[in-house]
């Protein structure tokens, strides 16, 4: 029996939520001044005459946090890949110290009309910070293996 979870084992409705990652400033100005260096992210003394009052998390970065954490209640799923990400919002900024956890759930599933080797499923994902805010959220729409047991109705 496999470890991995195919498209047939993947319920709609389920949802799953991930362990916490506390935000450690060092890291996320480390990566705003490489890869999003604007003043907010990526200068702490300028950032603090900004809207935000202090750097906050570029939304690359958040994005970064969130897959580590869908990593860990999502890394045994046969995914093939991401098609689709809609819907994609960052209503609240992610500052350092924050205490993150991701959500999921899987909003649909179908077998794939080309391959009947795949699925289709779509996840409603979501990143929460210690206050039960969303900080970020997005719709992906993904490709995953069907089991290979040669069962056109598994799944």
């Amino acid at each position: 029996m496999s470890s991995r979870r195919f498209l047939a084992d993947l319920e709609v409705g389920h949802v799953e939520t991930s362990t916490e990652l506390t935000v450690d400033r060092d890291a996320m100005i480390a990566f705003a001044r490489e890869f999003d260096p604007q003043y907010f992210h990526a200068d702490e003394a300028a950032a603090q005459h900004s809207q935000f009052g202090d750097v906050i998390a570029s939304g690359q970065y958040t994005m970064v946090l969130w897959r580590q954490l869908d990593h860990r209640i999502a890394h045994d799923i046969a995914w093939i890949c991401g098609v689709a990400w809609d819907d994609v919002r960052w209503p609240v900024p992610v500052r350092a110290g924050d205490t993150l956890r991701a959500r999921a759930w899987c909003v649909n599933k179908r077998r794939s009309t080309r391959d009947p080797k795949r699925g289709v499923v779509q996840y409603q994902y979501q990143l929460i910070n210690q206050d039960d805010a969303v900080v970020f959220s997005a719709l992906s729409t993904n490709l995953v293996e069907a089991r290979g047991d040669g069962d056109a109705n598994a799944d």
